[in-house]
């Protein structure tokens, strides 16, 4: 059920014509309260989507009572033209659901480009489809509706002492740490004001879809939206909440890497025996954006020396000649020189592992990301044709 799996929403998902295959296109989630706590984070890149840009001032006040979202064109460097689509959406929506225009969140995903006239009236009609088809088991057919190149939907539920944390989120490329990964919808039946909204969502984010570093490249559309309706009557205990939301963010942002373009390995980079948890990154994050150690992997060639040629890279604190590097559990680096033979590495299983050792402190941190490919190459050869 995903995101109307919490008490409180409804969702719905429908085809409009925005994708030529057919297939859904544009989604609508609705919090019919009582509460409509929201928060959500962005793109960090400058160069931001109209939906983002609208967005950005919708959640200042802390209030989301709905979320448009369509595939099918990311309407991004439309001008203002675009713009004004993306207003437009908010208020079809508003009028049809009785809400404030400045309480409906906006996202789309697709072409960068797209953005003409013909799209705003399929996203206008998307949406008043998409109200009028709300229920409370929508969110399987929203989950849907904000694919494109996603192979499958990504829904993840979590239920914990009376209150429930539902999402769904989109995403196969363009998967590069940016506050989110592409779009994200999280819901929750939790009592939460708007500023715990914020906290618990920014801090979720930070160890899981900015660890989540696919192919290194970061989308002008990317966002994460968590809706409270407060359904549940249960104020929950912070802690508690935040690991959930955690689990849920982390659950999605698996399933991304799980089903990122053309990829043939999940690889999970953990670096240990770090200065600081920003080293620890920085070495993972340097390992997971370095294409011939993506390459070796694809090959299934346990090349640990460009994983201590990519981490000489950073400006975290380790001596290169005493780093150990392990993939698949076999230590093929001991302080900077060699340990057991690549032989003894097997890379054929889809879950690959690198640990790395920088062994001059405590910290340590996760980065996912993926091999690089023929088939990554060739789908993002012809994206627009």
């Amino acid at each position: 059920m995903s995101v109307t799996a919490p008490q409180g929403f409804e969702a719905a998902g429908v085809a409009v014509g925005l994708k030529s295959t057919g297939k859904p296109d544009v989604a609508v989630v609705v919090n019919r309260g009582p509460l409509t706590a929201g928060a959500a984070v962005f793109t960090s890149n400058r160069a931001k989507a109209n939906p983002i840009l609208w967005s950005e001032q919708v959640v200042k006040d802390g209030a989301i009572a709905a979320i448009v979202l369509n595939s099918g064109g990311a309407n991004c460097f439309t001008g203002s033209f675009g713009f004004q689509t993306t207003h437009q959406t908010a208020e079809k929506a508003a009028e049809l659901l009785e809400i404030g225009a400045g309480d409906v969140v906006v996202c789309s995903t697709g072409l960068i480009g797209t953005g003409d006239a013909v799209f705003r009236g399929k996203v206008l009609e998307g949406t008043e489809k998409a109200i009028a088809a709300l229920s409370t088991d929508g969110g399987e057919d929203a989950a849907l509706a904000i694919m494109t190149t996603d192979s499958r939907a990504k829904r993840s539920v979590r239920s914990v002492d009376g209150w429930t944390i539902g999402a769904m989120a989109k995403g196969a490329g363009m998967l590069a740490p940016g506050l989110a990964t592409m779009l994200v919808v999280v819901t929750t039946d939790a009592v939460l004001t708007p500023a715990e909204a914020d906290a618990h969502l920014r801090a979720a984010t930070r160890v899981s879809f900015d660890r989540l570093d696919s192919d290194g490249c970061m989308s002008t559309n990317d966002q994460v939206t968590l809706m409270a309706s407060g359904a549940s009557g249960i104020t929950p205990e912070p802690d508690a909440f935040r690991a959930a939301l955690i689990e849920v963010c982390t659950d999605l942002a698996i399933q991304l890497q799980s089903d990122a373009e053309g990829a043939s390995h999940d690889i999970t980079i953990e670096v240990v025996g770090a200065v600081s948890e920003d080293d620890a990154v920085e070495v993972g994050r340097s390992v997971a954006r370095n294409n011939l150690f993506k390459a070796a992997v694809f090959g299934e060639d346990p090349n640990w020396g460009r994983v201590l040629a990519a981490i000489g890279t950073t400006d975290a604190a380790f001596d290169p000649y005493d780093v150990d590097v392990s993939m698949n559990g076999v230590r093929v680096c001991t302080s900077g020189g060699p340990d057991r033979p690549r032989e003894d590495v097997d890379l054929s299983p889809r879950a690959t592992h690198v640990l790395i050792d920088l062994k001059v402190g405590e910290a340590f941190a996760t980065i996912f990301t993926n091999d690089l490919t023929h088939d990554y190459v060739h789908e993002n050869s012809a994206y627009s044709s």
